[in-house]
């Protein structure tokens, strides 16, 4: 599997990394058997998060020592998700949710750290200095974030640069073909045009979460199905609709599904990406593989996103 360089990781993060929320210790032989077909296909990055639960992270700390390959993998912990009191920007709360997440996982560290949200009434300063105690104590690798706006993570990669820390080595938004009408859940942050352009500028790796836009392009939806009403509230829109029509359009040329078109778009952008996935099957990933095969133009990228026509 082809693979993307991260500042501070000493293997190559796979460019397809195993979401972890489909995993469950109460199903050990369905977990087993996807991470198993993962490593088979040459993965080796595996994201989770402490908001996400134990049981995912326990079938992942099993599958690690039954297989005693904990050396061979990337592993991704996300932590200081907010909670039904507010935001959690708190050196107490990153430390606490690391901790629990090594418990959970039977390692005694993770190879990149990310914080799962922003709080822009805390100073970039603190967060750093808070995470590189995290970094010095050996717990973390590497540094990213999830759902921080471009302005943030510039001034938050200064700040480390002029004071001598860690800074942020990877971001992790949403990039996909289909573009939200409204954030899919309270706090994310959507990959627009600016926020493309910015990273084209800076190539800081991007990790993309929903790159498939929760199965949008596999035909599970249509103008006239509204049964699933958070598709329809995030997803549902005629730009949407023209993005589909286009990819099956392209589909069809090279022999491939719509989902592959879409998946390939947000693995061939101009600055390196790598998209996030959940199979919960290893037929759901050996589909996801074929997004990987598929070559596009930036004549066909731009086409499939409507910024040109023809």
């Amino acid at each position: 599997m082809s693979s993307v360089r991260i500042a501070g990781i000493d293997r190559p993060v796979s460019r397809l990394i195993m979401g972890s929320m489909m995993l469950h210790e109460d199903r050990m032989e369905h977990a087993i058997e996807l991470l198993d077909a993962y490593m088979d296909v040459g993965g080796n990055t595996i994201d989770t998060a402490h908001v996400y639960g134990a049981a995912g992270k326990k079938a992942l700390g099993r599958w690690m020592q039954q297989r005693r390959n904990r050396s061979s993998l990337t592993l991704i912990g996300k932590g200081a998700h907010p909670d039904e009191n507010g935001p959690r920007m708190t050196l107490q709360a990153m430390e606490q949710d690391l901790h629990e997440s090594l418990e959970r996982l039977q390692t005694d560290y993770v190879d990149i750290y990310m914080l799962h949200r922003d709080d822009l009434s805390v100073s970039v300063g603190y967060i750093l200095e808070s995470l590189e105690r995290q970094i010095e104590a050996g717990r973390c690798r590497a540094l990213g974030v999830s759902n921080w706006t471009t302005m943030r993570l510039e001034e938050a990669n200064d700040y480390a640069l002029s004071h001598g820390l860690t800074g942020f080595a990877c971001n992790s938004p949403n990039l996909s073909l289909a573009k939200p009408n409204e954030p899919r859940w309270a706090g994310c942050v959507s990959a627009d045009g600016d926020y493309v352009a910015w990273h084209e500028r800076s190539q800081l790796p991007l990790l993309s979460w929903s790159s498939q836009a929760g199965g949008f392009f596999t035909g599970r939806y249509a103008p006239d199905r509204m049964d699933d009403q958070e598709a329809v509230r995030v997803y549902y829109s005629d730009a949407n609709w023209e993005r589909l029509r286009r990819a099956r359009q392209l589909a069809e040329s090279k022999g491939y599904d719509a989902n592959s078109i879409a998946l390939s778009y947000v693995l061939q952008q101009r600055f390196p990406t790598c998209a996030i996935i959940g199979p919960n099957s290893p037929a759901e990933l050996h589909s996801s593989l074929r997004g990987l095969e598929v070559e596009l133009t930036q004549k066909e990228a731009d086409w499939l996103d409507l910024l040109v026509d023809g």
